[in-house]
């Protein structure tokens, strides 16, 4: 025995890797007990793992979140826009609330429902856009998808409206869910996809996401993902896109904070002209925690990546960015820029931003920067001699400082959502000051 004992590392439970997925087909139920059989005894990121320093202290994976959430009687609330709508309630596909297109050459089919030579090929297709290093927790959702969305585009076929995905909890009681979206766009085609986790009670519950995007030449995919679950949910999402020849990928995540919040977004971009858009919001209150990791991969040549993220932080919480552009030794004439602003607004309040990157090419243009800061007194004071009381002034100032990203979102009724969703928030930061 030593005089100091080395701390014994966390280790992932047994019962997190618990046999299920009988209502699979056959490859992906086999994809899923090969990653259940890697994860046993896997030992869980600690604070000096670099990528989960943060928030690692919040993981708190106990046995009694491994049972899979069952459903609730609560109603599934009705999306905020019109359109086509898929309902993932406690991680499998709920077909009965769902309304699917009944479009040409557009295909969307539960993974439970796929045939067999669908799902070997969605198989071969699974966790190839994401980095096993750096999300390690990810495998936790191959190791325990009970069901999934798989979502098919033919070559040329454009869906006509968009279509919302909402990822439902039953929070009821402490248990966990993995819902998983693979999405196939083949060359030429467009879609519009909504993504929105939501939560229904208060019991503490574990969701594991994980969202896969290829696409094929030319192909347009817009993408919004909401964060909108109750404050007991800890949710450790991952979101990863392949981009080929001229496809364009339009990426809108909007997060709000709870027990523990974590989103990987890893963009490759591999054959020319291929283009990403990464636009972020992060807000957090009280003692919430919310970790956006972000990476996009120049692989090839004559690429363009525009990247912007705000992070709001009130009362005692703590948000975190880390993006990181990796330019590759032949992804030449590559335009890159990411920005990261953040508004602390309590004293108390926590933000960590590490921009990163990361160049081996010598023709490109590359920027990047960050900046923390609070309110600007002299606007406030503006404000406030103008007859504007404290409150509505922090609000006006708090609210323009986001105004931008929110304006983008190419979806009207989400951005009329997410406002009143921030001016929620803004009121309950603001009150009595």
């Amino acid at each position: 025995m030593t005089a100091v004992q080395q701390k014994k590392l966390p280790q992932l439970p047994e019962s997190f890797t618990a046999a299920g997925g009988e209502q699979l087909p056959a490859p992906l139920r086999s994809l899923r007990e090969a990653r259940s059989k890697v994860l046993s005894g896997m030992t869980l990121p600690h604070r000096k793992v670099e990528n989960w320093k943060y928030s690692a202290r919040y993981l708190k994976l106990d046995e009694s979140l491994a049972p899979l959430a069952r459903d609730g009687s609560e109603t599934v609330p009705e999306p905020a826009m019109d359109g086509y709508r898929v309902v993932i309630r406690n991680g499998r596909v709920d077909s009965a609330l769902s309304q699917l297109p009944a479009q040409e050459g557009v295909e969307i089919t539960p993974f439970a429902d796929l045939d067999e030579v669908t799902a070997q090929a969605v198989a071969r297709r699974l966790d190839n856009t994401l980095d096993p290093d750096s999300t390690q927790l990810a495998a936790l959702n191959s190791a325990r998808f009970e069901d999934g969305l798989f979502i098919r585009l033919a070559s040329g076929a454009k869906l006509d409206k968009p279509l919302t995905v909402q990822c439902v909890t039953d929070a009821g009681e402490s248990g966990s869910a993995y819902p998983r979206i693979a999405i196939d766009a083949g060359s030429d085609s467009a879609i519009t996809l909504v993504e929105e986790h939501l939560a229904l009670g208060e019991s503490p519950v574990l969701v594991s996401s994980v969202t896969e995007m290829n696409l094929d030449p030319r192909a347009r995919v817009t993408y919004v993902r909401l964060s909108l679950e109750h404050e007991c949910v800890r949710h450790i999402g991952a979101t990863g896109a392949r981009l080929r020849a001229g496809a364009e990928l339009d990426c809108h995540a909007i997060g709000f904070g709870g027990a523990l919040r974590r989103h990987d977004l890893q963009v490759r971009l591999e054959e020319p002209e291929a283009f990403a858009r990464l636009n972020g919001i992060t807000l957090t209150q009280g003692r919430q925690h919310y970790d956006n990791h972000t990476v996009i991969d120049h692989v090839a040549p004559h690429c363009n990546s525009e990247e912007t993220y705000r992070c709001l932080a009130a009362g005692h919480s703590h948000a975190i960015f880390n993006g990181r552009i990796h330019i590759f030794r032949d992804a030449q004439q590559s335009f890159a820029d990411m920005n990261n602003k953040n508004l602390l607004l309590s004293t108390h309040a926590e933000i960590d931003t590490k921009p990163e990157l990361e160049i081996y090419a010598d023709d490109v243009k590359c920027a990047h920067g960050a900046t923390v800061g609070q309110l600007d007194e002299t606007a406030l004071f503006y404000l406030l001699t103008r007859g504007i009381d404290r409150h509505s002034a922090a609000t006006m100032l708090s609210m323009a400082f986001v105004k931008e990203l929110v304006d983008q979102i190419p979806l009207a009724p989400v951005q009329e959502s997410i406002n009143q969703r921030l001016s929620e928030f803004m009121l309950a930061t603001f009150e009595g000051a």
